[in-house]
């Protein structure tokens, strides 16, 4: 393995051939749900929110949703004020950051390996099923993928240039473990700092690990995370406890959520996501691979061999895990494999990139089944039809992709048993909802309704829209004998009655 001359010319065909290889399938399939479903919802509720705080602010019905920080939020938002509300849209955000993640590994390898391997490990990236779907999937997984790559490259790049470290580089991972807590919280700082640090160590450079701790880094870090933060707290003066406490170490050490899976889990779903290109593992020498630079490499490779167990393995403790969780190990994965396909023939590499491409494409055929569940034809028939004034009903269910789809102006009314003790103890739709409560009580009382409040949802001049499952027939007739069906789609039923004068004010 040797490396190159870097180059200092921008990789231009490079970074448009990832741009269009990652945009050219991402709206061919509907919304998956929940999360597609919820987290274009949320960004569309931001953006129809008027006010720096409703730009600001992630709702979901209206109600404040501090489960993920903003970052995707912000980026959907932008593609949808310049593109509309679609699925195009609404996956420019994992695209970009996905882009990020390539562009960032593909540089490194240039300056490092040269600018054959750095093409080879971009090829595997690109064309892993696991890179190329996070990257057209809409949730926070990408993001801080993308964020954490960006920032430990650039913090290696920082250290790369002798014992005194290169402070524009530094500044540069500081700010990117900013945008990757703004990216999905913590992680974005803690899992940069998990590789780097033991590295440095493991090389006697404890000097300059401890300057990686710069005050002008320290600010550029605070500078990105803390307008966000504390606008938040000074709004919510509990969001500290929920979004740090709970969302991160209650989540990492509890035992309640949901996926619970055994602690190998990720070293097996890791390499099978990757697909063919893990095959190829089988000829990795790491003495080899040394013997052409033994003074530098063994510390580059000890560098990929730690990330990769770092990611794996702090992934691995929880008992909840989600295949997502492990996209940051990417990067040093796609590098491993290339320095293995670096010594293959041309030939071989470009047909395995042909039969990865196979299965990237194979991949989004296989989502685009899974999007049976959608509603986006409801949705839009629902559009289509609703008038100012209208009100709409979900009942015991929240259909997450029907506001996005159906360009709901306001929050919808949840038809559920709020009252239950059940509520908090199951990780599930009606947990997300309840929660929010706790920020917005009064706010939670307008759209939270149990079922002896229906007869309300008529109240007014305007039509009641419900949608339910058809299994909820019979009791919605009860209640409402008034409701005519106009629309279903799969098991989910559109129902429509008139609206009538009450005595009292509706809801």
């Amino acid at each position: 393995m040797s490396a190159g001359k870097p180059s200092s010319v921008l990789p231009w065909r490079e970074a448009l051939l990832l741009a269009a290889w990652l945009l050219a399938t991402i709206a061919v399939r509907p919304l998956l749900l929940p999360d597609e479903g919820r987290y274009a919802s949320v960004a569309w509720e931001m953006l129809r929110t008027p006010g720096v705080l409703g730009t600001w602010v992630p709702t979901l019905n209206g109600l404040p949703f501090f489960h993920k920080p903003p970052l995707l939020y912000a980026l959907d938002q932008a593609a949808m004020a310049l593109f509309g509300l679609n699925e195009f849209a609404a996956r420019c955000g994992p695209a970009l950051l996905a882009w990020l993640l390539g562009m960032a590994m593909f540089l490194h390898a240039r300056r490092w390996h040269g600018e054959y391997l750095a093409r080879i490990a971009l090829l595997v990236l690109a064309t892993s099923p696991f890179f190329f779907i996070g990257g057209q999937y809409v949730n926070h997984d990408i993001g801080v993928a993308g964020c954490i790559t960006a920032a430990v490259l650039c913090i290696v790049r920082a250290v790369d240039n002798g014992p005194r470290n290169d402070l524009r580089w530094l500044l540069a991972g500081w700010a990117f473990c900013g945008l990757g807590v703004l990216a999905k919280g913590l992680i974005g700082l803690v899992l940069p700092a998990l590789v780097i640090g033991p590295w440095l160590l493991a090389q006697g450079r404890w000097r300059q690990m401890l300057a990686l701790l710069h005050p002008l880094g320290l600010l550029a870090f605070a500078a990105v995370v803390l307008p966000w933060m504390a606008l938040m707290q000074s709004r919510f003066p509990g969001f500290f406890d929920y979004f740090i406490v709970e969302q991160h170490f209650r989540r990492y050490t509890g035992t309640t959520f949901n996926n619970r899976m055994p602690v190998w889990f990720y070293f097996v779903v890791l390499p099978l996501l990757m697909l063919p290109w893990p095959l190829w593992l089988y000829r990795l020498r790491l003495r080899n691979l040394r013997a052409d630079v033994p003074v530098q490499t063994a510390s580059r490779l000890g560098l990929y061999v730690w990330w990769l167990l770092v990611i794996v393995g702090f992934f691995s403790l929880p008992a909840s895990k989600l295949v997502g969780y492990v996209l940051p190990a990417l990067a040093p994965a796609a590098l491993l494999l290339a320095l293995v396909l670096q010594r293959e023939r041309i030939g071989r590499v470009a047909g395995l990139g042909v039969i990865a491409t196979a299965a990237c494409i194979a991949s989004v055929v296989v989502l685009a089944h899974k999007s049976a569940g959608s509603n986006r034809e409801l949705a839009q028939s629902l559009a289509a039809q609703m008038a100012p004034g209208d009100r709409v009903v979900f009942v015991e269910a929240y259909y997450y992709d029907v506001p996005y789809y159906a360009r709901l102006p306001s929050p919808v009314v949840v038809l559920a048993d709020w009252k239950s003790p059940e509520i908090g103890t199951r990780d599930n739709w009606q947990k997300e909802l309840y929660d929010a409560t706790r920020f917005a009580a009064d706010g939670g009382a307008s759209v939270l309704w149990t079922w002896d409040r229906l007869p309300q949802a008529r109240c007014g001049t305007g039509r009641v829209w419900v949608l339910a499952d058809v299994m909820h027939t019979e009791r919605l007739g009860a209640a409402m004998p008034e409701l005519e069906q106009v629309g279903l789609q799969g098991s989910t039923m559109l129902l429509r009655a008139p609206g009538t004068r009450c005595a009292g004010p509706a809801g």
